[in-house]
């Protein structure tokens, strides 16, 4: 990180002209003062091509920030895991840090300023918002700072690699899941996150897409956006529940929206008789799956969302090229196989 600075006040030096400027003044100790100045910067930057640790952190390591939507969820924790697990392997310092809200994408966007200013070495990020994202991102490219995009899409190409689930196919396999439940008829309802979080706006999409084209006895009655927060999600759900006393199924497309779903469905007394298909797990979801207030989740593969996102920055510092796109899968997790070392492998991942 010293370096670039160095090379920026060499640089600003420069095109100041001082020391020419001395020279023309005839101000003899004023231009060897500034000669030295040159002399020593030069040099400076010279001993810090010379030396790999000069643009490295505190530890002697190069620094990768990764950057969440959130840090509350089990889902980010995962990824957390995932992400240290990849730089104690790769002899990297990585550097965590979100917003509280997932739906503060511009205190995300302090936070990537901030490591930016930092000048660490690379950031891995999940976008907030896929437009809002798209100038600090585009800058951190444009100052040299490879971004690995993670979970969720951006509207922008000036990434190095994009690791997420095929979020839009998880909306696919939810919204099959659900139907098979329903027998091909019944009316449903869709608890979403947030207009902008492309993840699930894709999961969103991709079950809306899916319900409308292969299953024309289903209608969708209602869709709300629980806005990524548990308690918003509880009162969606109930207005939801509420005004279609008649609803068959739903879909919750993120953890906090399925938390919230499925306890509308048990205060309301509905367990069983609305079918819930959710996205993502918890201990607390897995237990209401094995209770019968949840009928199925799509989960993800969090832990490697986080160990690929840092993988990619290393595997660029080290002169390769990474994966443009990595798909890290969807699984449908139901009552029955819930048991099986494939799902119980998952499900265990820090």
């Amino acid at each position: 990180m010293a370096c670039r600075r160095l090379f920026s006040d060499l640089r600003s030096f420069i095109k100041r002209g001082a020391w020419t400027r001395a020279i023309l003044n005839n101000s003899v100790r004023g231009t060897m003062r500034k000669i030295k100045l040159s002399v020593f910067l030069l040099m400076a930057v010279i001993g810090c091509l010379a030396a790999p640790a000069c643009n490295r952190g505190g530890s002697g390591k190069r620094v990768i920030a990764v950057i969440p939507k959130g840090v509350a969820h089990y889902f980010w924790q995962s990824v957390h895991a995932g992400a240290e697990a990849a730089g104690k392997e790769f002899g990297v310092e990585v550097v965590w840090k979100g917003p509280a809200q997932e739906t503060d994408y511009s205190g995300q966007i302090n936070i990537i300023e901030d490591a930016i200013n930092r000048r660490v070495d690379g950031i891995v990020l999940a976008p907030s918002h896929g437009d809002a994202l798209v100038p600090i991102v585009e800058r951190a490219q444009k100052e040299g700072i490879p971004v690995t995009i993670f979970d969720s899409g951006i509207s922008t190409e000036t990434y190095l690699s994009y690791v997420a689930t095929d979020n839009r196919q998880g909306g696919v396999v939810a919204a099959d899941r659900l139907a098979e439940r329903l027998g091909g008829k019944g009316k449903v309802a869709i608890l979403g996150v947030k207009a902008g979080s492309v993840s699930t706006d894709e999961r969103e999409q991709g079950f809306q897409e899916t319900i409308k084209q292969k299953y024309p006895g289903i209608a969708i009655v209602a869709f709300q956006y629980g806005e990524a927060d548990r308690a918003k999600s509880l009162d969606r759900a109930t207005d939801i529940l509420t005004a279609h006393a008649d609803l068959n199924g739903m879909f919750a497309s993120n953890e906090s929206s399925t938390v919230g779903a499925v306890q509308a469905i048990k205060q309301k007394g509905l367990s069983g008789k609305v079918v819930l298909g959710g996205f993502d797990s918890s201990p607390n979801l897995i237990d209401d799956l094995k209770a019968g207030a949840i009928d199925s989740l799509v989960l993800q593969n969090p832990f490697k969302m986080g160990y690929e996102g840092v993988k990619s920055i290393v595997d660029k510092l080290n002169g390769q090229t990474p994966q443009r796109y990595l798909d890290t899968g969807v699984k449908l997790l139901t009552k029955e196989n819930l048991d099986t070392p494939e799902m119980q492998a998952l499900l265990k991942q820090p």
